[in-house]
C-alpha cells in the first residue's frame, strides 16, 4: 500500500458495520424480535410519558424521574436499532466515521445517565420513606430539575473523551467492525496504535459510574430497609417496601446483564462474537421494553390511569 493510500486511510471517511458475523443468513429472522423489542420500547415509554403529563396526580419527584428513565430509554433504543435493522434488512452496513463517533457517545453517554437516573430514583424513595413529612420540600421540582441536568452533565463529560480520542487514532488496518452498532472498544479496536488510553479509560469511566452509583443505591436501600423493618406491623412493611418494587426491578435488569455484557466484551476471548454482540444488542433492547412495563404493572397509579383511558376510549 503506498504512503499516499496509508494516509487516506488513517482518518476513513466510513466504517462498515457486519451486523452479527457468522449468523449473516439469519439476519432477517433476528430483526423480528428485534423490531418488536423497539416497537414496545416506543410504545411503553411515550405512553409513560403521556400519562405522566395528561395526569396531575403524578406531577411528583418519582413520576419526573420515571419521565426521564423514559427519554433516556428512547433516546438508547433508536441510537441503536434503526441502523441495526437497516443492516439487516437493506444491507446498509456503511456509516459515515463522524456518524459512527456520534452514535458511540449517545449510547455511552445515555447509558451513564440511565445510572445516575437510578441513584436519583434511589434517593427518591428514601426521602419518601425516611423522611416522608420534608419530602415535598427536599424535592420540589427546581431540585428535580437541576439533579436531572447534573446527571447528563456528568455522563456527557465523562463520555465526550470517548469519540474525541477515537478520532485521533489512525486507523490503517481496517475499517471493518465486527458488530451492529459502533461500541467504543470495537472501533478502538481497529486502531493501528497503542490504544492502551482508551481501553484503560474506558474501564474508568465504567467502573467509576456502576462502583459510585452501586454505591449509593445500596446506601439509600440500607436506610430504606432499616426504617422499613421498624415499622410495626407487617402490613405497613410489605405495603412500604411495594413502593420500591419496581426500581427494585429495573435495577437488577439494567446492571446484571449490562456488567456481563462489559466483561465478556473485554475478557470473554472463549465467547463466540455473535453471542456478544446478541447479548449487547439485547442489553440496549431489553431494558427500555421492560421498564415501562414493569412500572405500568406494579405502579398503581399508573395502571389505573392506563385503565380509565382504555374505558373512556372503548365506551
Amino acid at each position: 500500500m503506498s504512503d499516499a493510500n496509508i494516509s487516506n486511510f488513517t482518518k476513513p471517511s466510513t466504517f462498515i458495520l457486519l451486523g452479527i458475523p457468522g449468523l449473516e443468513a439469519a439476519h432477517v429472522w433476528i430483526s423480528i424480535p428485534f423490531c418488536t423489542m423497539y416497537a414496545m420500547a416506543i410504545l411503553g415509554n411515550f405512553t409513560i410519558l403521556f400519562i405522566v403529563k395528561t395526569e396531575p396526580s403524578l406531577h411528583e419527584p418519582m413520576y419526573y424521574f420515571l419521565c426521564m428513565l423514559a427519554v433516556t430509554d428512547l433516546v438508547l433504543s433508536t441510537s441503536i436499532l434503526p441502523k441495526t435493522l437497516s443492516i439487516f434488512w437493506f444491507s446498509s452496513r456503511e456509516i459515515d466515521f463522524s456518524a459512527c463517533l456520534t452514535q458511540m457517545f449517545f449510547i455511552h453517554t445515555f447509558l451513564a445517565v440511565e445510572s445516575g437516573i437510578f441513584v436519583a430514583m434511589a434517593l427518591d424513595r428514601y426521602v419518601a420513606i425516611c423522611e416522608p413529612l420534608r419530602h415535598s420540600t427536599i424535592l420540589t421540582n427546581q431540585v428535580v430539575t437541576k439533579i436531572g441536568l447534573a446527571v447528563l452533565l456528568r455522563s456527557s463529560l465523562l463520555v465526550f473523551p470517548y469519540p474525541f480520542v477515537a478520532r485521533q487514532w489512525p486507523y490503517c488496518r481496517s475499517n471493518i467492525i465486527a458488530h451492529t452498532y459502533c461500541a467504543h472498544i470495537a472501533v478502538v479496536k481497529l486502531a493501528c496504535a497503542d490504544i492502551r488510553v482508551s481501553s484503560y479509560y474506558g474501564l474508568f469511566v465504567t467502573f467509576c459510574v456502576i462502583s459510585l452509583d452501586v454505591f449509593f443505591i445500596s446506601v439509600s436501600y440500607t436506610q430504606i430497609l432499616r426504617t422499613i423493618f421498624s415499622l410495626p406491623t407487617k402490613d405497613t412493611r410489605l405495603k412500604t417496601f411495594g413502593t420500591c418494587g419496581s426500581h427494585f426491578c429495573v435495577i437488577l435488569a439494567f446492571y446484571i446483564p449490562g456488567l456481563f455484557s462489559f466483561f465478556t466484551e473485554r475478557f470473554g476471548q472463549n465467547v463466540p462474537i455473535y453471542f456478544h454482540i446478541l447479548f449487547a444488542n439485547l442489553y440496549l433492547l431489553v431494558p427500555p421494553m421492560l421498564n415501562p412495563i414493569i412500572y405500568g404493572v406494579r405502579t398503581k397509579q399508573i395502571r389505573n390511569r392506563l385503565l380509565r383511558v382504555f374505558t373512556h376510549k372503548w365506551i
